[in-house]
């Protein structure tokens, strides 16, 4: 499925204010994330976070490492607000985190559950390479192709999400991997409805650009209890902590 980035922003907008309470697997990749982190190395000078969003991570990442200097990115200018309540001093770049300015550098790039966007993670990583000092670190999440499952055999759409080893081998022509770790979430829901909600609430765009009428929610919810005996929605994570390559 094609992304379009003006479309990704307007859904996660429109979640932001339900994003932290349904949030549930994206709650738990920010904790481990910034946990596996600090288990390599706690203290940054400078630190730049890409797609921060409500500031999830970003809270996780103030509890966890010590850092002199904080750069927040998202899409929407709106994140801005809920990082006022977490950052007192930080510099926030509204835009397309693959089109970061490369202005500055960085001894930790961070991100959680928003790589998967990234329709040329070959050539993102490799830039972001290019703005991590030396011994830099790249932490991230992202989600591999077993991934939604359900909505896939519904719906026939998906992401690109990389398999395992092609990520690894687009890791390893610039940087050292760390952390290399994939899991598994299954949500249960009471109804396909409920389901549908979920995804709304957290901004997640694996239904297409194509906005839904009753039609279209009646249809996927019939066709959900003909393939499926209980309503669950299976997230497969995945999270990266690598070095850069000097």
């Amino acid at each position: 499925m094609q992304v379009n980035p003006k479309s990704v922003k307007l859904h996660f907008e429109k979640s932001m204010d339900k994003y932290d309470e349904n949030a549930i697997v994206q709650r738990f990749l920010a904790e481990t994330l910034a946990s596996e982190t600090a288990s390599c190395k706690t203290g940054f000078s400078k630190i730049l976070e890409l797609g921060c969003g409500t500031g999830m991570l970003t809270r996780q990442i103030r509890q966890k490492l010590c850092f002199d200097s904080y750069t927040a990115n998202d899409l929407s200018e709106k994140s801005k607000k809920y990082l006022d309540k977490i950052l007192k001093n930080y510099i926030f770049i509204r835009g397309n985190a693959a089109k970061i300015p490369m202005t500055s550098t960085y001894d930790l790039i961070i991100s959680n559950a928003m790589f998967q966007w990234f329709t040329n993670l070959d050539e993102i990583l490799a830039k972001y390479a290019k703005i991590l000092n030396p011994d830099g670190i790249l932490a991230f999440t992202t989600f591999s192709p077993e991934n939604f499952p359900e909505l896939e055999t519904i719906t026939g759409l998906s992401l690109d999400y990389k398999p395992e080893n092609e990520l690894k081998e687009i890791l390893q022509k610039n940087y050292k991997i760390l952390k290399f770790e994939t899991f598994k979430k299954v949500l249960a829901f009471s109804t396909p409805l409920e389901l549908l909600y979920h995804l709304k609430n957290t901004g997640v765009n694996s239904l297409g650009d194509k906005k839904w009428d009753f039609a279209d929610v009646k249809n996927f919810c019939r066709k959900y209890l003909k393939n499926f005996e209980n309503v669950t929605l299976t997230y497969v994570p995945i999270l990266v902590v690598a070095q850069k390559l000097n």
